[in-house]
């Protein structure tokens, strides 16, 4: 049975955009203090901003995949083909980048772990190193996916229309972002970072505005 937008799932869709737009804000602010706070682009963004930026990406996960539900709910019975690849993007992007930044979070200031001379590769977010791919796969590839999926779901009026344009920016400078991999230069993922830290959360702001003023369609 296909899911439909009833009240429960509108009011889902508003709670959690509002708060992926709270979140993202946070996270953004974060990063720009973080990066203001270098003395060189090379060095890492150090605590407690850090550790503040890991712990906003895991919470801000659950909205996202909740706000991907009630789009799915929300999308027309021709389109929910398309939100329903982009749950499925979404839920491996949140499943992936939890998993990399608790792992970060926890497991890496562990003193059993200081010396080791492998510690940086497998523990550690620095280019090149497994965790720092994986979130490049998460969010430069997933999370690209996920929203060029969720953009056809958008049509029909002029907000809408926004909305989809948004989308589809998001995850294009989401993907342009996996250059920083192929060129050998991780300042290129923040390109990227503008697509998923600077376009999304103006495209779900809109999104919380759009089912506010759509009323609920009960099954």
């Amino acid at each position: 049975m296909a899911l439909s937008f009833t009240a429960s799932a509108r009011r889902l869709g508003i709670v959690s955009a509002l708060g992926t737009v709270f979140l993202s804000v946070g996270y953004a602010v974060a990063l720009i203090a973080g990066l203001l706070s270098l003395p060189s682009p090379q060095q890492p963004i150090g605590e407690p901003l850090f550790s503040i930026l890991e712990i906003l990406i895991i919470l801000t996960m659950p909205l996202m995949v909740a706000l991907m539900v009630a789009i799915h709910c929300w999308a027309p019975a021709e389109a929910k083909v398309f939100s329903l690849m982009a749950l499925i993007f979404v839920s491996l992007l949140a499943g992936l980048t939890c998993s990399v930044h608790f792992v970060i979070l926890t497991v890496s200031r562990q003193s059993a772990f200081a010396g080791l001379s492998w510690m940086p590769l497998f523990l550690s977010f620095r280019w090149p190193s497994v965790p720092y791919a994986l979130d490049i796969l998460a969010w430069d590839v997933f999370f690209a996916f996920a929203v060029l999926f969720a953009a056809p779901v958008f049509s029909g009026n002029r907000l809408a229309a926004s909305i989809r344009v948004l989308m589809i920016a998001s995850g294009v400078l989401s993907l342009a972002g996996l250059s920083g991999v192929f060129v050998g230069d991780m300042q290129l993922r923040s390109i990227g970072i503008v697509g998923y830290a600077g376009v999304f959360p103006v495209a779900a702001l809109l999104i919380a505005i759009l089912f506010y003023r759509a009323p609920p369609r009960e099954a």
